[in-house]
């Protein structure tokens, strides 16, 4: 009975694992936008229709937190409620899952901000 226990905690550690690895290639960029090339200036520099532009990656990934925090609080109250497809593992992973995507989220917005605050006290 133990063995299927772990065995289920280990599944969902590699689902974890995997959504990790899926948010590390998405935030990554291409290899040829990590170096501009000399020729290249900025002002000729534009977005095409398959790069998307910073408010929908931010907007993206607050639906993302939203999504995985009512996960968390679905699977909650389920468990809570005796629902028996749902066990413990599973509600503190997902419950892990919000928070650690949360702290993220509040991490890029201080940078935003403080990005936003310095290019304020740039002098003109």
């Amino acid at each position: 009975m133990s063995g299927i226990g772990q065995i289920t905690g280990r599944a969902d550690i590699n689902q974890v694992l995997a959504d990790m690895r899926n948010l590390k290639a998405q935030v990554q960029r291409p290899e040829e936008l990590r170096e501009p090339s000399p020729s290249t200036s900025v002002t000729s520099v534009k977005p095409t229709n398959g790069t998307p532009d910073f408010g929908s990656l931010l907007s993206r990934a607050v639906d993302g937190v939203n999504e995985t925090q009512q996960e968390a609080s679905a699977l909650k109250t389920a468990y809570e409620q005796g629902d028996p497809t749902v066990d413990i593992t599973r509600v503190m992973i997902q419950a892990q899952k919000a928070t650690v995507s949360f702290q993220a989220l509040t991490q890029v917005r201080n940078k935003v901000v403080q990005a936003y605050e310095d290019i304020m006290k740039m002098p003109i």
